[in-house]
């Protein structure tokens, strides 16, 4: 069982209303088209169950995970909504993932074949999604292998093939190389539908669009869409806004990180806080003691980066190596006291500090940031 630091001053704020409002901004853009919620990583970072509730109380209509332990830590909370496995999973566990009712993704001709033999020896009938690869060649059947792998799920009585979809690549990239890239995997996933409709094969739910593709290519608003990262607050991109623009809507970050100032004192010019002494103070400073570090979320690479905390309303940047378990802040003249509230991620006064300019400054993704944020951080709901 993980520990949660408790009895530690450092947290993380979740707005649940944040996540149902961000699902219902969604619903809105998607019309009729149905959503699921994708809720792996815990949640991307939030906690998966009330990630998952909040979202469903905004209106998805189903639930995504990426592991079975993940739908089966859903199921034994409570929750009774569609599970999709979005990965093919060892054959192994495929009779864990049926007796919790999850519904499972064939990516193979060995996969069909596995969760067809592990569906008979269940016995009843358990719904199962087709993935197709349409380009991004990490998983999914190719489409010159889809008749028959749909002729081994089509064979069995067991298995209800209620679903097919494909994910996109690069369906946030703003390029002519990328959209045109997008366009071709919608294409070759048309015709793939085309071909099975011929067969008289056509599964209830069809879904391409992730995040990126609801904002960005109306067209592919089948019967369902898989959003992740806009329930949390976060575009992938920001030339990502205009669907919203249009609509006069907004997303919601749903997160935020605090933390109390542990110690405070006062460090003369030229000395180097923290491990590897990287940088000399240029002037004699107060330092401010933070209990957060890189076991916590805060990536060691943002000190170089110029990352900086909010205390009292105004920025401060590091004063040294982001450690482990804390941070050292430069906190200049001002006055700085033991107990301070001190905001990582999030808005303090008239200043916000977003997962985007950690992911800008660290040279990576906002996904990465907030899936980090470490299971020791106790998550607190704040409405």
């Amino acid at each position: 069982m993980t520990v949660e630091g408790v009895r530690r001053p450092a947290w993380a704020e979740i707005s649940t209303g944040a996540i149902a409002h961000n699902a219902r901004v969604v619903k809105q853009i998607l019309g009729d088209t149905l959503l699921c919620a994708v809720v792996k990583a815990n949640g991307y970072g939030h906690g998966a169950r009330l990630s998952a509730v909040a979202a469903l109380k905004g209106g998805a209509d189903s639930l995504a995970v990426a592991i079975v332990d993940e739908g089966i830590e859903l199921r034994a909370s409570g929750i009774a909504a569609p599970i999709l496995l979005l990965a093919e999973i060892p054959s192994d566990t495929i009779l864990d993932a049926l007796s919790y009712s999850l519904t499972l993704t064939v990516g193979s001709l060995a996969g069909a074949r596995a969760i067809v033999e592990a569906a008979q020896e269940l016995g009843g009938t358990h719904k199962v999604h087709l993935k197709v690869d349409t380009g991004m060649h990490r998983m999914g059947v190719d489409p010159a292998q889809i008749d028959e792998v749909v002729d081994v799920l089509l064979g069995s009585s067991a298995v209800d093939l209620e679903g097919i979809y494909t994910h996109f690549s690069v369906a946030d990239g703003s390029s002519g190389e990328d959209r045109n890239f997008t366009r071709s995997q919608i294409e070759l996933f048309d015709q793939v539908l085309d071909h099975l409709k011929a067969r008289d094969v056509t599964p209830r739910y069809v879904h391409l669009a992730n995040s990126a593709g609801v904002l960005a290519y109306p067209e592919t608003y089948r019967t369902m869409a898989r959003v992740g990262l806009a329930l949390y607050g976060y575009l992938p991109e920001d030339w990502l806004s205009g669907a919203l623009e249009q609509k006069g809507l907004r997303l919601k970050p749903a997160m935020s990180l605090h933390a109390k100032v542990v110690a405070v004192r006062r460090v003369e010019e030229g000395e180097r806080p923290s491990y590897g002494r990287r940088r000399p103070l240029e002037r004699a400073t107060t330092v401010a003691t933070i209990p957060f570090g890189y076991a916590d979320g805060f990536p060691r690479r943002l000190f170089e980066a110029g990352a900086q905390v909010l205390i009292r309303g105004t920025r401060y940047p590091l004063a040294g190596t982001v450690t482990m378990d804390q941070l050292v802040v430069d906190c200049g003249d001002d006055e700085v006291h033991i107990g301070d509230d001190v905001v990582l991620l999030g808005r303090q006064g008239d200043e916000e500090i977003t997962a985007d300019e950690w992911a800008r400054r660290g040279e990576t993704i906002t996904w990465e940031i907030l899936c980090g944020i470490g299971a020791r951080v106790p998550r607190v709901v704040v409405d």
